[in-house]
Parts: structure tokens; sequence; C-alpha cells
């Protein structure tokens, strides 16, 4: 009759059952109290009335009467049934499992320790999991609401009632266990041999010098085993659910059996919370002192309940501190003897899950502590700035037993095979009394363990686990033919087996159950507490890590869990990840500024004072200033008299190396079969971070016409990038991809955030402050010098032009912004080139005769045919410096282009032509044809375009004679060029002629010829004016004519001869050097 009862199967699958419908119950009560995720039947407006009366006359509810009430409800009926029918399912399986479980608890005469371990547990289990779901329950505040809708399914009345009767969850429990107070009793007594045991202060532990290897070298290679080795590693807080719960339930053996007392004594001194179900706990003395105020008889026992509780407020919170203080350095040497020596896995596994479950206890002890923390003095006992070492001493564990797991699973099947197969073969032999059906799972379980070979390549033994459990339950009811309190060796004999088959095919199940820890807000609080403890930082990767196994948290009766599990732990993981980055960016950055200001002081700006005192080292010392503080050489930090001395720079590089540590934990983790790169969330920050810092280097100020030069940027940038490529001794990590790609952002009009970058800043300051000025002559393009230069006025001016744009500089502006940065400065450049050419053909609209006879129109075009000459001047700077940058970059890439140009003829097509001209120009050559300005003007085609680009070259020849009446026509030799910038009109007549013609497919040369002849022509006659005024210049203007044949590529000095006297320019050249003094020596 036993046999068919199936005892073990049902205590297996209702124990899963009942788990679920926990996790269920904890769900609902979750979702109803959150604004956001609640029913949409408990937040409508229009239903409030009907909720109400719900709440208020429920269970007897009349939804056939015509009640004002519930008339909302009965239009949208449809609506509501469907919203409310998962819920009322889930109610309803509280009522099945609560029918399941009562046939189960009165059967067994149970003896715990080293005999019936599994079937034990698993009575407890089930008892402990059928009062959280009932409390559970009980705190659901809008059950009522939730099922009152489902007034005519015909479980409706049973689920009601339930309801009623659990109004008071403790006092109904307690009537229905009254009948199960023996058995019960008996379980929980089995565990004074285990409780007391585990629940030892630290002194003991350290004084046995628990979970050491290392106490007794001459056995360290022996297997570690027990004769109760299950309870070796059972949850501390498991086995005070057990005790609190159980005798709360059962409460009449605390007034008749002494040993019964003082086990739930000691149970109720350990703490003041219990577990329910993740956070939901149980306030013990509170619960237990309510109830037995409620029965007569149990004054004594409320007396107990507030000394324990008192004991606990005083005690509890120092031995717990001391406990996680001894673990912490426990499992360090625990886990570097294993991670030097991993075969010891094998023969010591039971260490590892012993210290797993004894961290865990603590962890979660904590937790619910430290959120629901009581109001004492000595507060501190339930913070722990710690917390981040001991999870991660928990997660190098438990990874260490995954990556060896091949290693225990070896030793472990050749342990079975060879040792505990034969010792349980004679251990039968042995027994005088075998009924057949134990005699036939006995046969089977020796047979399964004597076939092993380590050549097998998948093992299970659930099956033979479950055999075990059911010899348990046939061995454990009243009047068994085989009871099993007779025969402890085999009893001895399984329970290792059962632990040894788990090391072979469920070590990641025994992992979880040893080290789970679900407590998602309360370990946002910790990380914070940790991460501000300097000795921390290394172990702070831990929070990330916990997140990984949540996913292991759920349960099928539970599906739409899952969703919320992973957004949050999601969340909670990028949290952690993100929060060690933001402090190890800073960090490393930090350091970099620091190198960045000590690399600025070597800068040769800075020797200047140094220099002077050289020349006057002769002269006798001036004395000091009292109180002037003299200034320290470059390297005076790195001079240390006392080793003991910590400067700043010492303390951001040890930072550092804590933080960097945490990184060497793992290089990828899964989150819900999401793969997250810690390392990746760092580059993240160090990239905005870093495009931050460059935009914040380059000190650009619009109003005031501030900017940093490109030397100081492209040096600071550089001192940077050396800092952050010694982050690569530390993590293992891709500094090049990191570099290039915040440099190669920096060289686009935005960054990958949307922001500015410094080829935006340095595009507007060249175009609205230097430009701008040289556009109106206060700056002036000096082509001896190859840069603009400030014009002497009595104003003084908001920047020296030559320290931006002189070759250097140019230099250090593309390298930093690079082929594309500069593509985006000539694109603004022609921006600014076309709007004066539609200013310009504005003008032609005017009769040209009209237009000629006024002299301002005449400046009016020069001026702007200046202002387009300037402009393209320094596009040719800066293109001919990229030029050079790129030759020493990529001189593999210049070379081919360069072949390209050599080329190309008059005769090629044009398309082809300028297709060269892009890629060329792209690197920085020179073309004949600008191919940006020919895309420029193409855009702006007007109709007789044609007429207008011959109108403009013979409106420019006919008025360069004017440019004799400006005095600042001059001609200076110093600087190679005129003082109003005149002489860029050279460049902008051969580049826009250029353009234009290209555009509408005409002859270049030809037309360039007709207007060297005009302009000749027009020169010409100013030679033949006698009045002093009009040719005071004349000689600055004739130079200007030879520059324009000198920068054309269609033009030829045998061309201008033809037209224009050489004896007249040669004549110009000793005029305007005439007056230029030569000072030698």
């Amino acid at each position: 009759m036993d046999y068919q009862q199936k005892l073990a199967e049902k205590l297996t699958i209702l124990n899963d059952r009942g788990n679920g419908v926990l996790i269920r119950m904890n769900y609902i009560k979750k979702i109803c109290a959150d604004p956001k995720m609640r029913p949409s039947i408990l937040t409508e407006k229009a239903l409030e009335p009907a909720i109400k009366y719900i709440n208020k006359k429920f269970p007897n509810i009349d939804f056939r009467g015509n009640i004002q009430n519930l008339t909302s409800i009965q239009r949208q009926k449809a609506e509501v049934l469907a919203a409310a029918t998962s819920y009322y399912d889930s109610f309803l399986d509280v009522i099945e499992f609560r029918v399941m479980i009562s046939p189960l608890t009165t059967q067994f005469v149970i003896l715990f320790q080293a005999i019936n371990f599994d079937f034990t547990k698993n009575y407890l289990d089930l008892i402990t999991t059928y009062t959280s779901v009932i409390i559970t329950l009980s705190r659901i505040d809008d059950k009522k609401a939730l099922v009152g809708n489902m007034k005519l399914d015909p479980s409706y009345p049973r689920l009601g009632q339930m309801f009623v009767e659990y109004e008071h969850p403790w006092k109904k429990l307690t009537e229905e266990f009254g009948p199960h107070t023996r058995s019960v009793t008996a379980a929980l007594l089995s565990l004074t041999m285990v409780y007391p045991r585990r629940n030892l202060p630290a002194e003991q532990w350290r004084s046995a010098q628990l979970l050491s290897l290392l106490s007794a070298p001459a056995a360290m290679l022996d297997p570690a085993c027990c004769d109760t080795m299950a309870c070796e590693y059972l949850s501390i807080e498991v086995m005070e659910r057990w005790i609190i719960m159980g005798f709360l339930l059962c409460h009449s053996s605390l007034n008749t059996n002494q040993a019964s007392q003082e086990l739930w004594k000691m149970a109720l001194r350990s703490g003041l919370y219990l577990v329910l179900i993740r956070d939901e706990v149980l306030n013990i003395h509170k619960v237990s002192e309510d109830l037995f105020d409620s029965i007569k008889g149990y004054n004594k026992r409320v007396a107990d309940i507030k000394e324990c509780r008192e004991h606990v407020l005083l005690n509890s919170g120092a031995m717990h501190r001391e406990r996680r203080q001894f673990l912490r350095g426990a499992m360090m040497e625990l886990f570097k003897v294993l991670e030097d020596e991993p075969g010891l896995l094998g023969p010591k596994a039971l260490f590892v899950f012993m210290a797993l479950s004894f961290s865990r206890d603590e962890v979660l002890w904590l937790v619910r502590h430290s959120e629901n923390m009581p109001k004492i003095k000595t507060s501190e006992d339930y913070i722990d700035n710690q917390m981040a070492e001991l999870l991660f001493h928990m997660e190098k564990l438990r990874g260490l037993m995954t990556k060896y797991n091949h290693v225990v699973q070896r030793y472990h099947v050749q342990y079975l095979a060879q040792f505990d197969a034969l010792v349980l073969n004679d251990t039968i032999q042995n027994m005088y009394v075998c009924p057949e059906e134990e005699s036939v799972l006995m046969t089977s379980l020796v047979s399964t363990l004597s076939a092993l070979s380590v050549k097998q390549e998948e093992f299970d033994f659930r099956a033979l686990r479950l055999d075990w459990l059911r010899l348990q339950a046939y061995t454990s009811v009243n009047k068994a033919p085989l009871p099993i309190k007779e025969y402890p060796d085999l009893a001895k004999v399984m329970n290792l087996i059962q632990f040894h088959t788990r090391m072979v095919d469920s070590v990641e199940e025994l992992l979880q159950d040893t080290s789970e820890v679900f407590y998602p807000r309360v370990f946002e609080r910790m990380f914070c507490q940790s991460s501000e403890e300097m000795t921390m930082k290394r172990y702070l990767m831990a929070f990330p890590l916990v997140c990984s196994h949540f996913s292991q948290c759920g349960h099928p009766l539970c599906p739409e869990e899952v969703k919320t599990m992973e957004k949050r732990s999601l969340r909670l993981c990028v949290t952690f990840l993100e929060q060690i980055a933001k402090q190890t960016s800073s960090v490393v950055l930090d350091i970099c500024a620091e190198q960045c200001n000590l690399n600025d002081q070597l800068q040769p700006k800075h020797c200047a004072e140094a220099i002077s005192a050289a020349r006057h080292r002769k002269q006798k010392k001036s004395v000091p200033k009292k109180g002037e503080v003299q200034k320290e050489k470059p390297g005076a930090e790195s001079l240390r008299k006392d080793r003991a001395v910590v400067t700043n720079m010492d303390k951001m590089h040890l930072m550092l190396t804590e933080l960097c540590s945490s990184y060497s934990v793992c290089s990828d983790f899964v989150v819900f079969n999401h793969i997250v790169v810690p390392t990746e969330f760092l580059l993240s920050h160090l990239e905005t971070r870093l495009s931050e810092i460059i935009v914040r280097m380059a000190n650009y100020n619009q109003t005031t016409e501030e900017i940093a030069r490109p030397s100081d940027l492209l040096a600071g940038l550089r001192a940077y990038t050396a800092s952050l490529y010694t982050l690569s001794s530390y993590i293992n990590m891709d500094i090049t991809r990191l570099v290039k790609n915040v440099l190669l952002q920096q060289t686009q009009p935005l960054d990958s955030r949307g922001g500015q970058t410094i080829t935006t800043i340095y595009t507007n300051w060249f175009l609205e402050s230097l430009l701008r000025q040289a556009s109106n002559s206060f700056i002036v393009h000096c082509p001896t010098m190859n840069c603009f230069v400030n014009h002497a006025t009595d104003n003084e001016p908001s920047f020296r032009a030559e320290e931006f744009s002189d070759i250097s500089e140019l230099r250090a502006l593309a390298a930093l912004i690079g082929p594309y940065g500069l593509k985006f400065l000539s694109e603004n450049l022609m921006w600014h080139i076309t709007s004066q050419v539609s200013e310009l053909k504005v003008q032609y609209e005017i009769p040209l005769i009209c237009f000629i006879c006024t002299s301002l129109g005449g400046e009016n075009v020069l001026k702007r045919m200046t202002i387009i000459g300037v402009i393209l001047s320094f596009r040719l700077m800066a293109q001919e410096c990229l030029k050079d940058v790129m030759s020493n970059h990529c001189p593999n890439l210049i070379g081919p282009i360069d072949c390209l140009i050599d080329f190309l003829s008059p005769e090629t097509d044009i398309k082809v032509t300028l297709s060269v001209f892009e890629v060329a120009s792209a690197a920085g050559f020179k073309c004949d044809i600008d191919p940006a300005l020919v895309a420029a003007i193409d855009n702006m085609s007007v109709d007789e375009e044609y007429k207008l680009s011959c109108l403009l070259l013979v409106y420019v020849g006919v008025s360069l004679p004017t440019l004799a009446l400006d005095p600042n026509s001059l001609y200076s030799r110093e600087r190679g060029g005129h003082n109003n910038n005149i002489h860029c009109l050279a460049t902008g007549i051969n580049q826009l002629a250029a353009a234009m013609f290209t555009v509408q497919n005409k002859n270049i040369e030809q037309h360039l010829k007709e207007f060297l002849l005009l302009v000749s022509s027009t020169l010409l006659q100013l030679g033949q004016n006698v009045e002093k005024m009009e040719t005071k210049n004349r000689e600055s203007i004739y130079l200007l004519l030879h520059m324009i044949v000198q920068e054309s590529p269609f033009l030829s000095q045998d061309m201008l001869e033809r037209c224009f006297p050489y004896v007249l320019l040669r004549n110009a050249y000793r005029e305007v050097y005439r007056s230029f003094i030569v000072t030698l020596g």
C-alpha cells in the first residue's frame, strides 16, 4: 500500500508547484502595488464605485439585482472578465495546492540527521512553502476586487470562503496544522544536531579554522565527507524558516517540550526578519507575539519573544558583522588555494558549497535587515561598506567551479564507480531484512553505479536520486517493513552517494541553490556604499555579475514575470557598469589632464624666463622679494625626499589600479541572453568624456574671439593619447579604436551625440574672426611668411593672426581635423565665395556702361573679388599643409595621387579631370581647377551665365587702375604683397575664372588671354596719366598684373610680354624695392 501512494513523487511535484504558486502570488502583489503595472480594472475611474462595492460586500455580491454601483461593470462585462481571468485562475491554483498537500502531512515518522535528509527536507519545505503562499495571499489588498467579478463561476464560493477564512492567516493555519504537531515537531527536533552547530559566532569558526584547506596539509588530498553531507551546505536561513514557521503552526509543543523551546528561542535570537519570497519578509517577533497574545497560557512564551528580540537588537548585528569579516578572509584563502591547485576541487568540492552557502546566508541576512533597519544606536552593524568583497569571492568561487566542472565530474565518476558502489553493495549484503520492492531499488542503485565510466559523455542521475527518495518514503512511514532508523549506515552511504551524483550532473543547479541572491533594490544602495571605499573598488564588478544569475530565479508558472525581471536585471546591471565606468574614466582622464599639464610645462613658449635668466647669469643674483614664491622647473614634482609622501598622482594611480582590477574578473557575461562586455561601457564613457575634453581644450569664446592655437591643442591631445595608452597595461581593451573613434568624430561637423566638434569650432573661428578681419584689411595675407599678419592700427588686436595661420599652426589644424574636417571648412569657404559672387551678379543687372561710369561700383566689385581672393588664398594655405601632413602619415597614398595628376592633359575629358582633381584636392594637392569651387558655382548657375562671367572679367579688368588711388595699395616687400590684400586678386581671378568657364564648358586659357590683353591695355593707359595722385601706386598695380600671370596655370610670361612691356615690370620692382631699407650685420 505504501508503494502505491507515491509519496516521493508527490512531494517532489508539490514542492515545485508550490514554489511556482508562491512566485505567482508575489508577482500579483507586486503589480497591484505598482501604479504603472496595476491591472486596468483597478485603475479606471469609471469602475471605482463598483470596486469599492465589491470590497465591501465580498463574497456576497448580487450582480443580478439592479444595483447602481455595479452598472459600470455590467457595461464592460466582457473586458472586465478578460482582465480578471488570469488572476482568478492563479487564486484557484492556491486552492488546488492546499487540497493536494493535506493528505501528505500525517503519515511520517521523521528522523532527520544522517537518516532521511531529502525526505524530511521536502516535507518541511512543503509546509513552509504552503504557509508562505497563504501569508503572501493575505497581503494582496486587491484580491477581492480581482475575483469579485467571477461570481457566476462554480469555484467562486470555495475561493470566496478561502479569502474570508484567511483574513487572519496565522489563526487559521494553526488550526489546520494542530493535528500534525507530532510529525512536524519530530522533524524540527531533528535539527538540534545541525542548527546549533551552524549557528555559531565567528570566534568559534576562526578557532576551528572553518573552510581552511591549509589547517591540515597532510589531509589536503583526502575527500571531504561526513555523515551529514547535505546538511553541511544547507542554508541556515532555510532552517530558521522551518523552525520559526513550524513552531508557529504547531505551537503546543513549546509548552510541553523543553528541547522544542530551546530550539525555537535560538532561532528567534538570530534576527528580526524571515524571508517569505525574495524581498517579502516576515517580522518574526511581532507575528509570534501577536499570535501568542491571542492564545491563553502563552504569557511565558510572549515574555520569551520579547527577551529574544532584545537579544537580537543588542547582539545580532555585531555577530553577523564578525561572521562576514571572517568569511571574507576564509573565502579569499580558499579561492587562492583552489585557483592554484584546481585538482583539489574534486576532493574538496564540499568546502566550496559550504563557503557559498555560509556567505549567501550572511548576505541575505544583511540585505533584509538593512532594508528594514531597526531603530537602534548601533546602526553601523547593519551597514557593510565591504559587501562587494564578499560577493566578489562568491562569484570567483562560482566561476572556478564552472570552469573546472570537468575536473570535479571526472573525480566523482571514479569515486562513485570504484568506492561508493562497493561500499553500498557491502552495506546491502549486511542487511538482515530486505523486502522485495526495497531490494529491487537497492540492486538497481548498485548496478547503475558499478557501470559508470569516465568515457561516458553524458550523465543523468536524477532517476537514481528519485529512487533514493522513494526508498526513504517506503522506510519512513509508520510500521514500515524496513525501518530506515535501524540501518543508519545505509542512510549515510546513500546521502554521500547522492552528493557525489550531484557533483557529476547538477553542479550548476547546486551552485544556484547555495549562492542565489535576488535583492535588486537593496544592491543599489550597497553598491554605492562599497564604491566609497578605496579598497573595495577592485571588487565592484561583483554587483553586475550577480545580475547574471537573476534569470534562474523565475518559474514556468509565472511567465509574465520574465520580461519584468529581464528589464529590471538589465537596468540594474547597466547602472552598475555605468557607475564603474564613470569612476574609472574620471580617474583615467584626471591622470591624463595632469600629464597634459606637465607636458605643457615643457612647451617652447614657457622657456622665455629660463632663457632670460641664462643671459643674466653672470650678473649678481637679485634677492627675492619677501613672500615671493620661486617658480619650480618642470620635473620638480618627481623629486621626493621621503617615499612615504603620497602625491595626488600616486593616489589617482592607486585608484585606477583598484578600479581596473575589477575588469579582470571576466571579459563578458550573459544577462537574460544579452552578452554584456564591461570594457565597452568604459570605452563608451571615455569616448564621450574625451570628446567633451577636446572641445573644452579648444577654449573657444565667440564673444571675445578667443581660441586655443591648433598646435597647443594638438600637443595637449597627444599628451592625452599617450596617457590613455597606458590604460591598456591595466585592462585588455582597444585604446587605438577609442582614439580613432573620438578623433574621427572630431573631423565631422557634429559628434555622435550631436555636440559641436573642433572642426565646427575652428571653421567658425577662421571664418568669423580671422577671414572677416582680413576682408576689412585689418589682417593682411603675407605671402613671404605664408601666413596672415595683423595690420598696424591704433586699436589693440584681439589676437595675433600669425600665431594662428602660419605653416606650423595650419599643419596642426590639418592633423587635428584631417581631410574630412578641411572638406567641411572648404564647403563653408565656398558658401562665402558664392554669396559674394551672387552679390556681384546682382550688380550686372545695371547696364554695364552706367556701372563703369561709377567709381563706387568699381570699388565694390574689386572689394568683393579681393574677399574671394583672400578666402581662396587661405584655402590654398590649408591645402598645402594638409598635403604635408598626409605625406608624413600615408606617403603610399600620396604617391599614386601625384601620378594620376601627371597623367592629365588638356585633352582629357573634363569629367575625368574633375574626378581626379577632387581626389587630389581631398589629399591637399593644389589643382589647376578647384573642384569644390566648380561644384559651388555649378549649384548657383543662372540664365546667361556665360555672358555674366565674361562681363565680370571685363569689369574687373577695367577697374584695376582705380586701385592706384588707394594709399593702401602700396606693395610691401617684407610681406610680399599689398597692404589691402589686393595681391589676393591674382588667386581669386584665376580660380574663379577657371571654375566659371569649366562649368560653362568654355576654353579657360582663351578667356584668360583676352582678360590679360584687357588688363594690359588699361594699365598702359594708367602709365600715360600724368596726374600724381592717380599714379601714386602705379608700380604696385603693375606688380599685381605680374602676380596674376604667375598664379595662373593657363597664362605664361611669354603671353604677358606680348601685351605688356617687361621693362615696365622691371622698373616697377626697382621702384617698390627702392624705399625698403636693408640692414646688414
